[in-house]
């Protein structure tokens, strides 16, 4: 199934939304991050791009691997982590340099 580029971005807000929609315990239970990449790709292959991305940015500049509760947390609280909502649009539009800046700026105060 090909989505268009507005359809993929309703089905990423619409995660986002159900995400903050869940009880306030739901965020720390552990889904299996192959499982949530996964999800990410068939909604929007730029959100899992951008995950993706913001992974290996906070495991080299943190030192440690994120969890999956913590990559949802940082998809869901507010408008999202800006460094996170900020690398799926620079996958979006295939910008590379974006996504390396976007990389030093990740906050390792975030809970693995």
């Amino acid at each position: 199934m090909v989505l268009s580029r507005a359809s993929r971005a309703s089905l990423l807000i619409l995660l986002c939304g159900l995400a903050q929609a869940q009880p306030a315990s739901s965020p720390t239970s552990e889904v299996p991050m192959g499982d949530y990449l996964a999800l990410l790709e068939q909604i929007a292959p730029a959100a899992r791009a951008g995950a993706d991305a913001y992974l290996r940015a906070y495991e080299q500049h943190c030192r440690r691997p994120l969890t999956s509760a913590a990559l949802r947390r940082a998809m869901s609280e507010g408008s999202g982590d800006p460094v996170l909502m900020g690398m799926i649009r620079a996958s979006e539009l295939r910008d590379a340099s974006g996504v390396a800046d976007l990389a030093r700026r990740v906050d390792c105060r975030r809970q693995p």
